[in-house]
């Protein structure tokens, strides 16, 4: 199983305002889509309440909750532990939220991640910090976007994180 975190974050590292998403970069989408079309994603129910149509199609969705509900098109697991047990085969991405990404940040192999430049002026959603020494960082590019939802002018590159210990298992 591969295990990869992707997130968009602010320069405060915020990622969400009242269960929203901070920006809407269209650059963004679009890699988010590319990355994890075909593939299994993971998520909490919060972040599925989020998504504007449901289950994202062309994906395996997971959610984990405590709560026992039934969720159309989607599989639904009490624990990450048990979420991932039905992944062992899978390329998973983990799409949020907060708590999710803080749960599976040590077991990730891969975080791509879009940092925005400047700061929002309301969140209350912030991904957890992580140990940028325990990574290979590599950035794939820089731009300047507008915004799809504020109509604005964004400075964001786009990173990918690749964990060093696992690398190094990879190696051995």
């Amino acid at each position: 199983m591969e295990i990869n975190i992707i997130a968009c974050v602010d320069a405060n590292n915020a990622i969400g305002y009242k269960n929203q998403l901070l920006f809407h970069i269209p650059e963004d989408m679009k890699r988010f889509r590319t990355l994890t079309t075909g593939h299994t994603i993971l998520m909490g129910r919060k972040t599925f309440e989020s998504l504007p149509h449901g289950a994202l199609p062309n994906r395996r969705n997971i959610v984990v909750s405590h709560q026992n509900i039934q969720l159309e098109n989607c599989e639904v697991f009490p624990s990450i532990k048990q979420a991932l047990d039905a992944c062992q085969d899978d390329v998973v991405f983990v799409i949020g939220g907060s708590s999710i990404y803080e749960q599976t940040l040590q077991l990730a192999d891969k975080i791509y991640l879009t940092q925005v430049e400047s700061a929002s002026a309301y969140a209350d959603t912030f991904f957890p910090e992580f140990h940028k020494e325990e990574w290979d960082e590599c950035r794939e590019c820089s731009i300047n976007i507008l915004t799809s939802n504020t109509k604005e002018t964004l400075s964001c590159t786009f990173y990918i994180y690749k964990k060093k210990s696992k690398q190094n298992e990879i190696n051995l």
